[in-house]
C-alpha cells in the first residue's frame, strides 16, 4: 500500500515546509523559500489551494495525472487525497533539488470560517471538489490579483492577532474565491468550442441510456454516471452543463427523462407503472409525482387528454 502523509492541523502542514506557524488555522507559503521536499500522497484535514507558477512535474489525484502549467490553481477540500509517490529516478537527493518547486499555497481550517459568511457560503465554491485535471488556468492579470489576495493574507499573519484580525483574514480569502468563481466563469467561455463538444455528447448518452437496459439495470441516470463517461467531477461536470444551458445537469436529464416518458405514455399496451419501471424507477408513485410536477398532469390525465 502506498504511503499517505496525513495533515490533519495548519502547523503539521507548516512543519513538514519548515515553515514557521503564523496562526494555528490559516498559512500562506512561498514554495520558492522552503527546502525541496521529495513527492509524495498526501491527505488533507483542511483547505488548500495551490498556485503553481511553472511546470514541474505532474500530480496525481484519484486516478487521474495532471501536469501543471503556468499559472495554474488547483483547489482541495478537507479529506481529498492528492500528490504522488516518487519515481525511481527521483529518489536521490539530488534529483530531489531538481524538482524544487515555485508557487504559493494557501490553507485554512474550516474551524477558522465557523460562524462567518464564508463559513456558511463554503459549498458554493464547488471547484473545491472539482478533480485535479479541472484545475483554473489563469492569466497573467489574474494571477496578480491572486498573487495579491495572498499577500494581504500573509500581511494579517504577521501582525499581532487583534479583534480585527479574523475577519480581515477571512474576507480576504471570500474575496480571493470569489474572483476564482470569476475565473472559472471565465474559462468556460474561453473554452466553449471544448465544452459544445461534451453537450453534443451527453445528449447522445442521454439518447443512448434510454434504448438500453440501463434503467433497468442501473436505475434512473445520475449526474455522477455521466460525468464519469467524460472522466469530470460530478461537480465540475454540473457547472459546466449550468454554464451553457442555463439549467443543472439534473434539470437537463429530468427534462430528457419526461420527453421520453411522454413518448411512452401513447403506448396503451402498457400500464403506467410499467412505464415506470422501463424508465428506471423503483416505485411507479415517484414517476406519478415527477411527471405531474413537471408536466401539470398525472401520467393518466396526461394519456387521456391526449
Amino acid at each position: 500500500m502506498e504511503k499517505i502523509i496525513k495533515f490533519d492541523s495548519i502547523c503539521e502542514y507548516n512543519k513538514h515546509y519548515g515553515v514557521k506557524t503564523e496562526h494555528p488555522l490559516v498559512s500562506v507559503i512561498d514554495f520558492s523559500k522552503v527546502e525541496p521536499k521529495m513527492p509524495s500522497k498526501m491527505n488533507f484535514g483542511f483547505y488548500l489551494v495551490m498556485l503553481k507558477d511553472v511546470k514541474c512535474g505532474d500530480m496525481q489525484y484519484g486516478k487521474h495525472y495532471y501536469d501543471y502549467q503556468e499559472g495554474t490553481l488547483v483547489f482541495m477540500g478537507p479529506g481529498q487525497v492528492a500528490g504522488r509517490s516518487p519515481k525511481p529516478e527521483e529518489l536521490s537527493k539530488k534529483a530531489c533539488k531538481k524538482m524544487k518547486p515555485k508557487g504559493h499555497a494557501l490553507a485554512f481550517h474550516p474551524d477558522l470560517i465557523k460562524g462567518t459568511s464564508l463559513g456558511r457560503n463554503i459549498n458554493d465554491y464547488n471547484f473545491f471538489s472539482y478533480q485535479v485535471n479541472e484545475a483554473l488556468h489563469i492569466s497573467d492579470c489574474e494571477r496578480e490579483i491572486v498573487l495579491d489576495c495572498f499577500s494581504k493574507i500573509g500581511f494579517e499573519l504577521k501582525q499581532a492577532i487583534d479583534k480585527h484580525s479574523k475577519t480581515l483574514i477571512v474576507s480576504t480569502i471570500e474575496l480571493f474565491l470569489n474572483y476564482c468563481l470569476r475565473f472559472y466563469d471565465r474559462q468556460f467561455i474561453t473554452r466553449d468550442n471544448q465544452n459544445q463538444g461534451v453537450l453534443n455528447r451527453f445528449e447522445g448518452l442521454l439518447n443512448d441510456y434510454f434504448t438500453s437496459d440501463n434503467p433497468k439495470n442501473i436505475g434512473l441516470p445520475s449526474v455522477g454516471y455521466f460525468a464519469s463517461e467524460f472522466n469530470l467531477s460530478s461537480n465540475y461536470f454540473g457547472d459546466l452543463v449550468k454554464k451553457e444551458t442555463g439549467k443543472t445537469a439534473q434539470e437537463y436529464i429530468q427534462t430528457k427523462l419526461i420527453d421520453v416518458a411522454k413518448e411512452r405514455i401513447f403506448d396503451t399496451t402498457k400500464s403506467v407503472s410499467q412505464i415506470a419501471y422501463e424508465l428506471g424507477f423503483k416505485y411507479p408513485q415517484h414517476f406519478t409525482r415527477l411527471f405531474k410536477q413537471r408536466v401539470g398532469y398525472s401520467p393518466n390525465d396526461y394519456r387521456m387528454l391526449n
